[in-house]
């Protein structure tokens, strides 16, 4: 039986080049050679440093097991060392993503995003990093919902016999900070019910059943970050930025139905100062740069086999001209609800605008309302 192996992507916005543009090449060696050094010392067994957004991105394989002090301890440690050279370089919001003075343990509830899974590895296992930037953790519920339970773009659904029973969804409730496990496609009705109140019910995990021969029903083949920044701090910090890990082929869904929900550029909450809706845009790595109106919101996919704990890769999946049209449109949609300006539903709607300078404009002008 092969030996279980533990991928964990970590982000955390240390530092933007320049604004909340990108990351600053420093940070990236800087953490390249933290991990290098954690590799050498048998920590890892593999590492992938990137940038998307302003987002500094850790890709690590390991034995450790999912929430690793260890592990999350020198993916702190990293975000620190990181976060000097963003300080030297007068880079902007240095830090931000650190919402705690020293390491406690573990990463979650500091400020870092994180999504991990340990898994029994299959005789082939591709496994797509997904990370985004200027928008919220529940971004993932529309393309998670259509990669491992909608017929119409995942055709495994249908036509393979190792997925025709459907998938487990783990969701959570991230403001009663309860979860909830439903079974699709006997619940997709109920769980659409759910998801698509997507800035409170996020999808965390998924589930294959026990009927898929392929996969063990308690490994899950697609996980999520769910940690939101304002929630933590209890005031508005940075983005939430999410990233997901997906596997794929043999039992999940294929990589290009994996891939697919992301032909539609669907409205998501972020964008500028985490307070407007617009459109999410599948870029390569190259392009991860957020710049007009700070976005619009953007993700990017890497694409690794998983060889024995080594990440072989990455593919920039998204950095192929089969996305160019998708990009246009996410432009056009961009054009269109910029020219909303401060009125929703380009703006977020006030219940969410609950950590920005709009309650204070509020108590400002509590005086002056007058009965009806």
């Amino acid at each position: 039986m092969s030996e279980k192996i533990t991928i964990s992507l970590i982000k955390a916005d240390v530092g933007g080049w320049p604004g909340h543009s990108s990351v600053h090449p420093d940070l990236i060696e800087k953490a390249k050679e933290c991990l290098e050094k954690a590799k050498n010392e048998g920590l890892l067994i593999d590492y992938h440093v990137t940038g998307v957004g302003d987002d500094l991105q850790l890709i690590m394989s390991h034995r450790r097991g999912v929430d690793s002090e260890e592990v999350h301890k020198l993916a702190w440690d990293t975000f620190v060392e990181a976060t000097k050279i963003a300080k030297e370089l007068g880079l902007y919001g240095a830090g931000q993503d650190l919402l705690k003075d020293a390491f406690s343990g573990n990463v979650r509830g500091m400020g870092p995003g994180i999504a991990e899974m340990e898994i029994t590895p299959r005789k082939s296992e591709p496994i797509i990093a997904f990370m985004m930037d200027k928008t919220e953790p529940g971004a993932f519920n529309l393309p998670i919902y259509r990669m491992f339970a909608d017929p119409f773009n995942t055709a495994g659904l249908v036509i393979d016999p190792n997925m025709h029973d459907g998938f487990i969804f783990e969701v959570w409730d991230i403001m009663e900070h309860k979860k909830v496990f439903m079974s699709t496609p006997e619940e997709m009705y109920d769980l659409l019910a759910l998801i698509g109140a997507k800035s409170r019910y996020v999808i965390k995990r998924v589930y294959p059943k026990e009927s898929n021969p392929k996969l063990k029903a308690d490994e899950p083949v697609a996980v999520i970050s769910t940690e939101k920044l304002f929630q933590i701090a209890g005031e508005y910090i940075g983005k939430d930025d999410p990233v997901a890990l997906v596997r794929a082929q043999s039992g999940c869904p294929a990589l290009g139905e994996v891939l697919e929900p992301f032909a539609f550029p669907h409205l998501v909450s972020g964008w500028m100062r985490g307070s407007h809706n617009g459109p999410i845009m599948p870029v390569g790595i190259k392009q991860a740069h957020c710049t007009r109106f700070d976005g619009p919101p953007r993700v990017a996919a890497l694409g690794f086999q998983l060889a024995n704990g080594k990440l072989v890769g990455p593919v920039d999946l998204f950095d192929d001209p089969a996305f160019d049209e998708t990009r246009k449109t996410a432009q056009i949609i961009a054009d269109y609800m910029r020219r909303h300006g401060p009125f929703e539903p380009h703006r977020l709607p006030l219940e969410d605008m609950e950590y920005t300078t709009l309650p204070k404009v509020l108590k400002k002008l509590q005086d002056r309302f007058e009965s009806l």
